[in-house]
């Protein structure tokens, strides 16, 4: 686990167990850009839409990568992630390895032509964000935990699978609350 007040980009936010928000209960956010003056981006790496990238963008080519819900701000936009930033420009560095965004178009030659495969990038509807200090807020009130991104957790992991991975690597009383049932009425 890392310091609560030390977040940064590369980070992933880890929701509480109890929270009620449907947009982010048992989420797991990868944290793409944060500044204390602008605010906070990430998306959700775990809530599979059960659409294809090819069902929303008619130009993509012939690809098999599923969307993910990013967060309840813009769904209007798709955004990406990938861990092809050595031939894809314009790629923000995220964390060793990962990726935002990119030249859009030259993405899409670098599929065309399988430089880029499913296992290196994900495709997110929509963003979560967070004004000036209003993340900060949110992790001093308890609705997240942080911890440092590790790969797997993007393109490796199962979704239904990562809220309680990403608790269990966090290890101590971590591992009990990743235990936790989703609806506690079960237990």
């Amino acid at each position: 686990m890392i310091n609560q007040s030390a977040i940064d980009v590369g980070n992933i936010l880890v929701a509480e167990p109890f929270m009620l928000d449907p947009n982010f209960r048992r989420s797991v956010i990868l944290l793409c850009d944060h500044s204390e003056k602008d605010g906070s981006v990430g998306f959700v790496l775990n809530k599979p839409l059960k659409m294809q990238v090819t069902d929303l963008i008619a130009d993509f080519p012939d690809f098999r990568s599923e969307l993910y819900f990013g967060g309840p701000v813009a769904t209007d936009t798709i955004h990406y992630i990938h861990t092809r930033g050595d031939i894809l420009e314009d790629s923000r560095p995220v964390c060793p390895g990962l990726y935002w965004g990119g030249d859009y178009e030259q993405l899409k030659e670098l599929v065309r032509v399988n430089l880029i495969k499913t296992t290196d990038l994900k495709f997110f509807v929509g963003y979560s964000g967070w004004g000036a200090k209003q993340l900060d807020d949110e992790l001093i009130t308890g609705s997240w935990v942080s911890a440092d991104m590790q790969r797997e957790y993007a393109f490796a992991t199962q979704p239904d699978q990562l809220w309680r991975q990403a608790l269990r690597d966090l290890g101590k009383h971590y591992t009990v609350i990743a235990e936790i049932p989703e609806t506690m009425h079960l237990n």
